[in-house]
């Protein structure tokens, strides 16, 4: 990586931007529901059918929100009009309270959550180019965690004192926070041609492949399946963990659970720069198989013990496979699209692909509980997982173009 006082600047500023707007991009999260509860006094059908709409808008937004940013070169505006909407959306819910204007105000605040994923990883790959992109998005995540776990202790320690409310105050200050962030980040540091996976040629003339070629990109599809198990299998493994937890000891329910949350976040953070710093030279799918693999083991553990530290143990796993996962997602679809200019694009189909699998997850895991009880759910959960290892396994190439020896297009 160029380490020259010039490139220096917009790194750090990168590394800022990921930092607050961990606590910005997915807009109230959990404390919705809570605030919902707390102090308008919904019923649950109504706040998860809220949440239900937002997560719907998000997922059919990906896929054109990438287009978006592979297209403008206006990335760092977009993140801004973004954070500045999803901040809106959640400061107007105290002034608010009927079913219409609560679910408009979120589904705004998820469209625009849409936006930060792509924008951050273009804008990256923009200022770093490809060779230096993995441990770029190394860093982001590494960043992005930190600023998960830190507000996550802020909003705790401050709602306990303050209220619910309080939560909405200090997005706020993130946003601003971010805001002055990306504005560090110097416009003429982002080459718009190499952000969204364009190669240069000698001619100076670039063209972006035609979409459908990324249909006939056999891996790019193998990984898009892959990615849809693991949500699909991971995303209730929390929800049905508090579960447990509240059956056991419903005063340590809650708090067991953020912690858990917190130290899962913690446990990210190495395996981001771990993964940030060797892929490049252990290649792709050693990170892949281990992240891969924790997801069944999880499951199976899971089974072992009703004890709530036992539950709290487990889940601590999850931030060994999420972080490796998040950290690797971007750079692989990077490998499997570079020099098609559909890097954006493709980001987007793919994270609407895996939010399909994550949201069909706690219907299914619900199903299977409510039939079999909870640990056939866990195992139900764990052989999902585990069909996705073993299809990385067999039939995942390796990515990395120094090491697969033959050069990504949207034609393999």
């Amino acid at each position: 990586m160029d380490t020259s006082p010039l490139n220096r600047s917009p790194q750090r500023a990168l590394d800022w931007l990921n930092f607050f707007l961990a606590d910005v991009r997915d807009g109230l999260g959990p404390y919705l529901a809570i605030y919902l509860l707390a102090v308008h006094h919904w019923q649950p059908a109504s706040i998860g059918l809220v949440m239900t709409l937002a997560g719907v808008t998000a997922l059919l937004a990906q896929t054109l929100v990438g287009a978006l940013i592979d297209t403008t070169p206006a990335k760092r505006a977009i993140v801004v009009i973004a954070a500045l909407l999803v901040t809106g959306s959640c400061l107007l819910l105290p002034l608010i309270s009927t079913f219409g204007l609560v679910a408009l105000t979120q589904s705004i605040s998820a469209l625009a959550g849409s936006v930060f994923a792509p924008a951050i990883a273009a804008i990256s790959l923009g200022i770093t180019g490809p060779k230096a992109f993995t441990r770029r998005v190394g860093r982001n995540e590494t960043f992005n965690h930190a600023g998960n776990a830190c507000s996550a202790l802020l909003a705790g320690g401050l709602a306990y004192l303050y209220g619910p409310v309080v939560v909405f105050y200090l997005m706020a200050v993130m946003t601003v926070a971010s805001i002055l962030a990306v504005s560090r980040i110097p416009s003429a540091a982002i080459d718009h041609e190499v952000a969204r996976g364009l190669a240069h040629t000698r001619s100076g003339e670039v063209h972006p492949a035609a979409l459908r070629l990324l249909l006939r990109n056999r891996t790019l599809l193998l990984f898009a399946v892959c990615c849809a198990l693991f949500h699909l299998a991971n995303a209730a493994m929390l929800p049905l963990v508090s579960q447990k937890l509240s059956q056991v000891n419903l005063s340590l329910a809650t708090p067991l659970t953020s912690a858990c949350i917190i130290a899962a976040q913690l446990v990210m953070v190495p395996m981001a720069l771990l993964t940030g710093a060797k892929a490049e030279q252990w290649g792709r799918k050693p990170f892949l198989l281990a992240g891969f693999l924790i997801l069944p083991l999880r499951g199976a553990l899971y089974v072992v013990s009703d004890n709530p530290f036992w539950l709290v143990s487990v889940q601590l796993l999850d931030g060994i496979g999420a972080g490796i996962f998040g950290a690797l997602f971007p750079i692989v679809v990077k490998d499997l699209t570079e020099g098609t200019g559909r890097f954006n694009v493709s980001l987007g189909a793919l994270t609407a692909v895996f939010g399909l699998g994550a949201a069909l997850s706690p219907g299914i895991a619900g199903l299977v509980v409510q039939v079999a009880g909870y640990d056939a759910a866990f195992l139900t959960l764990a052989a999902i997982a585990a069909a996705a290892f073993l299809l990385i396994l067999i039939t995942f190439p390796e990515t990395q173009p120094r090491l697969s020896g033959t050069p990504s297009s949207a034609g393999h």
